[in-house]
């Protein structure tokens, strides 16, 4: 007997092993055309557009603001005086708007030339001037996070430097904010569709009273210096402790509070501006104060306390404060 396969053996064998083939390269060409498929640029499909929103048209930015404020209330006269006595110097956002976008102007700021970089409080009310900037020039860089610090650092001003038009400008606007009820207690703001008078600045307060209970004595011992899932408010605490004695020594510590965080701020800010001066194309204008926000039918208020401008080397060439 021979000990090869019979014919009809041989033959579905055979068959069984080009079927076989055949459905390893179909596979195989179905995995080539796979990995081809992922190095093609595929468009999804009703992904919005990333494109910086950079205002064009022919209106200029003192047009722009007269239409933001056209829909704003008057200013109330008894909240009005009352923001004035507490806080000497504040203007409202009204009035500061429209001087702001008439300064620039005058330097070369345009809404189509113009990026608007912000470092202020995630507090939904430290919104309402940064909405209001949004409708003259356009959608803003954002550098900050709780009580306003700057904490996307350097890395964030390089990156916002290298969005800014080219021979276009910079307006960065950041500080604290605080708030004041319409009774004149400071630290505390009436919102929209919430009973209660809330703290504001909340991680204000919170960083406050964590440094009160350090100057009192009262601190707890804890082996938790820092949390990644609450960084942001251990660096604010940490940043406010050099400010202990005076706002022990303040007549009204609420009162006191933003203008100790803004004096830590106003360092971190121009010292990141310095070391991106290289980034700054045709000019950075530089405006930062005190946010004070009050009831949601009132205007709110700005305390500014520098308005400096960076020619094209970043140079601060001038202040500006004294037309505001």
């Amino acid at each position: 007997q021979s000990s090869s396969q019979p014919l009809p053996d041989l033959l579905l064998n055979s068959s069984k092993s080009s079927t076989i083939t055949m459905k390893l390269s179909l596979a195989s060409l179905a995995l080539l055309a796979a990995s081809a498929s992922a190095f093609t640029a595929v468009t999804p499909a009703g992904r919005a557009s990333t494109s910086l929103n950079i205002l064009a048209g022919t209106q200029s930015a003192t047009e722009r603001v007269a239409n933001v404020m056209a829909a704003r209330p008057e200013e109330n006269e008894a909240i009005d005086a009352l923001v004035k006595k507490n806080f000497p110097g504040a203007i409202s956002n009204k009035a500061m708007e429209t001087k702001i976008a008439s300064i620039l102007e005058a330097k070369g700021f345009t809404p189509a030339n113009t990026l608007l970089c912000t470092s202020l409080c995630c507090d939904e009310l430290a919104r309402n001037l940064e909405d209001d900037l949004n409708k003259v020039y356009g959608h803003n860089f954002n550098l900050g996070g709780l009580s306003g610090f700057p904490f996307a650092g350097n890395t964030g001003f390089g990156a916002m430097s290298a969005h800014v038009p080219d021979d276009g400008f910079c307006l960065l606007v950041h500080g604290p904010h605080v708030g004041i009820s319409k009774d004149g207690v400071i630290g505390k703001v009436e919102r929209s569709g919430i009973a209660l008078v809330d703290n504001c600045c909340g991680s204000a307060i919170a960083a406050s009273n964590y440094l009160k209970g350090i100057t009192d004595g009262g601190a707890k011992i804890t082996t938790k210096l820092q949390q990644f899932s609450d960084f942001q408010q251990g660096a604010v605490q940490e940043l406010i402790l050099p400010h202990g004695k005076r706002l022990n020594d303040a007549d009204n510590r609420m009162k006191e509070l933003p203008y100790a965080l803004y004096d830590s701020q106003d360092i971190l800010v121009r010292d990141i501006i310095n070391g991106g001066k290289g980034g700054i194309k045709q000019g950075l204008a530089l405006l930062s104060g005190i946010q004070i926000n009050t009831g949601p039918d009132t205007l709110d208020y700005f305390h500014p306390l520098r308005f400096d401008y960076y020619d094209s080397d970043g140079n601060m060439v001038g202040s500006m404060l004294s037309k505001l």
